[in-house]
């Protein structure tokens, strides 16, 4: 699979640009195309279908927002990613790019350091998706065969979930702050989904997406992920795309699709304020209102960039004070029964010596 050539389809109208990004991406060891205008660009990328297209914004004949819409309405290549390079800096601009289907954007003058790690984690990106697909199409092979086939296919379902296992350190490695966080919060939640007698086969797809919660991270900066102070407005529009890029990421290998409710909806709220959807109350799937728990209690009580982790008493506070708000408030005292049970006693306690005097 790394051995497979990386095609990249470099589309601007300036020659020196078109140079510039052709050495820098063959040193990366890929197979680089040009095109110096929208028409010919989209031309070339209907002829020979590459694995990332790099599409400037200003062109003479048609704009970067075009050429993005106009490969996005074509199923041959709508799901090629499209990183948009523009010398517009304005929220609206990027929004527009957005909105017209750019997975990722750089601002001119490229960072070349920065236009490199962009294209390895889309290379990144379209690898784990081939491996999967690969093994998706073996495993759909095996189930057709004796039993030995089937046990062959349990074989290869460990294996995807040790894979799964894989990409969540992967991730966490990415921050030294969050190590540990996705092996912690599946756990958590796995007793919460016990406690609630969900069926197995369910609490396996609630595992599968707990440990795979953050996988849209991958398309979000560094400048972003690892920024010490608060996000701007700009940069949050772009924080809060990890949950659809996880959306886009899993939802087209069907051996992850049950397991999507909690990377694309954690992030949503009981009262209808979070993202990406603004769902609200039981909209909300079960397994995503059960994690958005877990997750917050573990980032409240674990080092952040931006913050030092809070006391046990704090976050349980939160954690009650957002009832009904941010969490589903059916489920707030279970939770809190499993993962604090000594506050919740001297919860009772400091009550019962209330009520007697």
């Amino acid at each position: 699979m790394q051995g497979q050539p990386y095609h990249v389809l470099v589309i601007d109208d300036d020659p020196n640009v078109r140079d510039i990004l052709s050495n820098l991406l063959k040193r990366e060891r890929c197979v680089v195309r040009t095109a110096e205008s929208g028409l010919s660009g989209i031309a070339a990328a209907r002829a020979e279908l590459p694995d990332l297209i790099l599409l400037d914004v200003m062109m003479p004949d048609l704009d970067g927002f075009s050429v993005c819409r106009m490969l996005r309405d074509d199923p041959l290549t709508a799901e090629v990613p499209i990183i948009m390079i523009t010398a517009l800096d304005d929220r609206s601009s990027r929004l527009e790019g957005v909105k017209a289907g750019a997975d990722e954007f750089l601002s001119k003058p490229v960072e070349l350091s920065e236009l490199r790690l962009r294209v390895r984690t889309m290379q990144r990106i379209n690898r784990y998706r081939r491996l999967i697909e690969e093994r998706e199409r073996a495993a759909a092979q095996e189930r057709l065969l004796t039993e030995q086939a089937r046990q062959a296919a349990q074989a290869i379902a460990e294996a995807y979930d040790q894979t799964l296992i894989g990409w969540s350190r992967a991730l966490d490695l990415r921050d030294k702050e969050t190590e540990g966080h996705s092996q912690r919060v599946a756990q958590l939640t796995l007793a919460v989904a016990q406690a609630l007698n969900i069926p197995p086969e369910e609490q396996i797809n609630m595992w599968r997406g707990a440990m795979l919660h953050d996988i849209g991270k991958i398309g979000v900066p560094d400048s972003i992920l690892h920024k010490p102070g608060p996000l701007t407005e700009e940069e949050w529009e772009i924080m809060r795309c990890h949950t659809t890029y996880a959306y886009e990421l899993l939802s087209p290998i069907a051996y992850l699709r049950p397991a999507i409710d909690i990377p694309y909806c954690h992030h949503e709220k009981w009262d209808g304020t979070g993202y990406p959807r603004g769902l609200r109350g039981e909209q909300i799937p079960l397994a995503a209102r059960i994690f958005a728990l877990v997750d917050v209690w573990d980032a409240l009580t674990n080092d952040r960039p931006y913050r030092k982790a809070w006391s046990r008493e704090q976050a349980y506070q939160y954690i009650r004070d957002q009832k009904g708000k941010h969490f589903d408030p059916n489920l707030v005292d279970l939770f809190l029964s499993i993962a604090a049970p000594d506050l919740v006693k001297a919860a009772e306690r400091q009550v019962a010596g209330e009520d007697e005097a």
